[in-house]
């Protein structure tokens, strides 16, 4: 009899790590095809703005006028062109795959407050100029991932905070002032509200 319920318990507990290893893999699928989609909107913007005069231009944000605050939620869907477009998908779906590796659960809260808070930073203190693109989201993904080895401090997220500087180290230039027409506030504001992010969400 003991022997049965030793088996019965060995049993149940290979079932339980293996259903909730089915779950773990479902969940960060769920995560991978979030971050396709937001891509893909992405590109739906960007080519119905190019067949059609770029009507969506105007909806980014205009710094310090109150027209221009809800820019802060549509310029991360809004390009220049498809090679800003191409540049960012590709950085946007590496480093959300990075985030949603260790932890399937906070990518979209993390997005959610690097986008808003981000987009604050460059509303309050930014060029008057319209400020569009995912770069100020991969810079907050980027200072994320870099940040959160710190905050955790276990073997995986160091790992992926290694793996994230040799990929994107080269990133951190794109914070200061350069050429004219890049949007370095973006850049500036969401790496801060990415180290933000993996403080708060640690």
């Amino acid at each position: 009899m003991h022997s049965l319920s030793r088996c019965g318990y060995v049993f149940t507990s290979h079932l339980d790590r293996i259903l909730a290893s089915k779950a773990k893999q479902s969940s960060i699928f769920g995560s991978i095809l979030g971050i396709l989609s937001f891509v893909l909107l992405i590109w739906a913007v960007e080519i119905f703005n190019y067949i059609f005069g770029h009507p969506f231009s105007n909806l980014g944000i205009f710094p310090r006028n109150a027209w221009g605050l809800p820019g802060i939620l549509f310029a991360p869907f809004i390009h220049h062109g498809f090679e800003h477009t191409i540049t960012n998908s590709i950085s946007l779906i590496l480093l959300g795959i990075l985030i949603s590796f260790k932890n399937h659960r906070i990518i979209f809260k993390v997005s959610l407050f690097i986008i808003i808070v981000g987009g604050l930073g460059v509303w309050i203190f930014g060029r008057p100029a319209s400020h569009i693109g995912a770069s100020g989201l991969i810079f907050g993904y980027f200072g994320f991932l870099v940040a959160r080895g710190w905050y955790v401090r276990d073997f995986g997220s160091i790992a992926i905070s290694i793996v994230t500087i040799i990929l994107y180290g080269g990133m951190i230039f794109g914070i200061f002032p350069g050429q004219s027409y890049i949007s370095w506030e973006a850049h500036l504001f969401g790496f801060f509200a990415g180290l933000l992010s993996a403080r708060i969400f640690r």
